[in-house]
């Protein structure tokens, strides 16, 4: 007995010992409930990201050949080919007729065309296009064209039976984007063979995420288990008005995951949160781990972590994420306002103005958060972010990529709002006109949508001025001039003519009104700018991006430099912009995209390759914040 005695009293301090240390069960199955564990509250909370893998974050990779309209000469009769083949067979099926002549016109062009199927993608969303002339072609520019609509569809090379298509999960269509048409003849034979149809795919199906258990922990009970903790975190409502769970197990391994629809600009950022769930936790354990949670919230190096397992957790963390807001540290302020946003509450919204004006490494997820509170507050303060602010060293300054990720964070909001709604040019672009302050500014884009932003509503030519609107347009002024005349001319048509003031926005609706495309009104206004008839400032894609440095004070000397996020973290709010990793850029009210090199909206893209799938989905690769 004695001895019993002394053997209990040796095994029962190393069982407290035990308590102390803070370890996780690798095996949920094996995890004790608090009924029969009472030290379970010490015990590290198992999250879904640490036994999961999701897929379906890759691009699909989508090709089709079609036919490229409006050339003023440059196409031609396109050889014997598979291309060639497959181009005849689809006119037949839509009907048309004398095949044969209308592809030997010099006006068309057969051109392959691929695609990238982003994730997450839902029926008619749109994406950008490429296009390119066959190596044996007899075009040889597809300035000016306009790509019939195309089907696009996943294709492979199966030995022995040649081409195969899939079904058609995208159709694409529109004018096509390539070089300004300045610069050598030699230098632009290649760059006039391919170019981009922006906004010009359309999705005809829709792509959900998968997740899969690890294979340790495969079972059909942690698989519904798992779901349905994940499905407690989000939901939504059918057209019944039914609430269902975003999550449903399908096997003993794989959960099919839809998207909630507050994250749906953001599905990197939900990623994150769904992979901070709590797999298994009693509520006696998630109070204790919540008053943690709190105290790392207020600590700079662990904030952003506290804030996505807080976020993760639900409405019931609010207070503590609004205690963060009273710290004195703007990243501690940052994290809890973005967590704040994602769950509804509008409080954080001061914090995430200031941080995406305040500091460039937080501006794009500030913006992105911002853009999910449809709140007047919100719409108030991304409106005074597109006016000039003082900065740090008290100079009224503005940021081309501040005012334009602010535009596209409220026109996100709200498309329709009275400040920022825009103008459909014929169905090519939108023409956005905004009274604001400061430096007049004109915003490109060659991405994802078309549209041309005016910030400044009186920006006007200097004059006198002579440039092109595409091939068959011209716009002229003489000196002194307060109006500009724009004439079309084609060989069999009518000449017109017509005088407009010279008003940036004038001018614009005026070539649109003659058939100007979106790319012949970005070739107009680079050419502009280069010969200095716009005081206006150009820029381009002039984006938030993420993945950059930022430093931290550490309140022991210099700054410890750090890094908010990464660049495969850019909420598809903003279309993403290829940079070279963790590159450190210059401020942009230093530079300008035309100053850098950058000179011409199609230039920016003029090294274009038809890229491998793997190279453009890398951006999807990393998404768990806790690495």
């Amino acid at each position: 007995m004695k001895k019993l005695q002394l053997l209990a009293w040796l095994i029962v301090p190393a069982m407290l010992g035990c308590q102390q240390l803070n370890l996780r069960s690798q095996n949920p199955e094996n995890e004790q409930s608090a009924s029969d564990n009472e030290f379970e509250t010490t015990v590290e909370t198992p999250l879904v990201g640490d036994y999961t893998n999701i897929v379906g974050l890759h691009m699909i990779a989508l090709e089709g050949v079609g036919l490229v309209v409006g050339l003023d000469g440059t196409g031609g009769d396109p050889p014997p080919s598979m291309f060639r083949t497959a181009l005849v067979e689809d006119l037949k099926r839509r009907g048309i007729k004398d095949i044969n002549t209308l592809l030997r016109s010099p006006n068309t062009a057969l051109v392959a065309v691929r695609a990238y199927l982003p994730p997450m993608v839902k029926k008619g969303d749109k994406f950008d296009v490429e296009v390119r002339l066959p190596g044996n072609s007899e075009a040889t520019s597809l300035d000016g064209g306009i790509l019939w609509e195309s089907y696009l569809s996943e294709q492979a090379i199966i030995p022995g039976r040649g081409v195969k298509k899939g079904f058609a999960l995208a159709k694409a269509k529109g004018p096509v984007l390539i070089s300004t048409g300045e610069g050598s003849e030699a230098s632009l034979a290649g760059v006039v063979r391919r170019g981009r149809i922006v906004g010009g795919g359309v999705s005809l199906t829709e792509r959900d995420l998968s997740i899969y258990l690890s294979s340790d922990f495969r079972s059909f009970r942690n698989s519904r288990r798992m779901a349905s903790r994940i499905g407690q975190r989000f939901s939504s409502y059918d057209r019944y008005g039914i609430k269902e769970p975003l999550a449903e197990a399908k096997t003993d391994q794989k959960i099919e995951l839809k998207v909630d629809p507050k994250y749906r600009d953001n599905f990197p950022r939900y990623l994150q949160v769904v992979r901070s769930v709590a797999f298994r936790e009693t509520p006696v354990a998630r109070n204790v781990r919540m008053q943690k949670l709190k105290e790392q919230l207020h600590d700079p190096i662990q904030s952003e972590k506290a804030a996505l397992q807080l976020e993760a957790i639900g409405i019931d963390t609010i207070p503590i994420l609004k205690s963060g807001l009273k710290n004195p540290d703007l990243e501690v302020q940052f994290h809890s306002a973005v967590a704040l946003a994602y769950l509804g509450e509008p409080d954080g919204l001061p914090a995430l103005a200031r941080a995406a004006r305040e500091e460039r490494a937080f501006r794009v997820f500030a913006l992105a958060a911002m853009a999910t509170v449809d709140e007047a507050e919100s719409h108030m303060l991304l409106r005074e972010l597109m006016n000039p602010f003082v900065n740090a060293q008290g100079e009224e300054t503005t940021s081309a990529e501040l005012r334009v990720g602010a535009f596209r964070a409220l026109a996100t909001l709200d498309r329709n709002d009275p400040f920022i709604r825009g103008r459909d040019m014929n169905g090519q672009f939108s023409l956005h006109v905004l009274q604001t302050h400061g430096q007049p500014m004109i915003h490109l884009t060659s991405h994802k949508q078309s549209e041309v932003v005016l910030f400044g509503a009186n920006q006007k030519f200097r004059t006198p001025i002579a440039v092109r609107a595409g091939q068959h347009i011209r716009v002229n002024a003489t000196p002194g001039s307060d109006t500009v005349t724009i004439s079309r001319y084609v060989v069999g048509e009518p000449d017109r003519r017509e005088t407009v003031p010279a008003r940036v926005a004038d001018v614009i609706r005026a070539v649109v009104d003659m058939d100007a495309t979106y790319p012949d009104v970005a070739q107009m206004l680079i050419q502009a700018s280069k010969q200095d008839n716009l005081a206006s400032r150009i820029e381009i894609d002039a984006l938030p991006r993420a993945g950059r440095v930022y430093y931290r004070s550490n309140g022991q000397g210099s700054p410890k430099r750090a890094r908010a996020g990464n660049s495969n973290q850019v909420p598809n709010l903003f279309p993403l912009i290829e940079t070279p990793e963790n590159q450190d850029e210059p401020e942009e009210e230093d530079k300008s995209d035309l100053d850098q090199g950058v000179a011409s909206l199609s230039d920016a893209r003029s090294q274009m390759q038809a890229a491998d799938a793997d190279n453009q989905h890398r951006w999807f690769s990393s998404l768990n914040p806790l690495n």
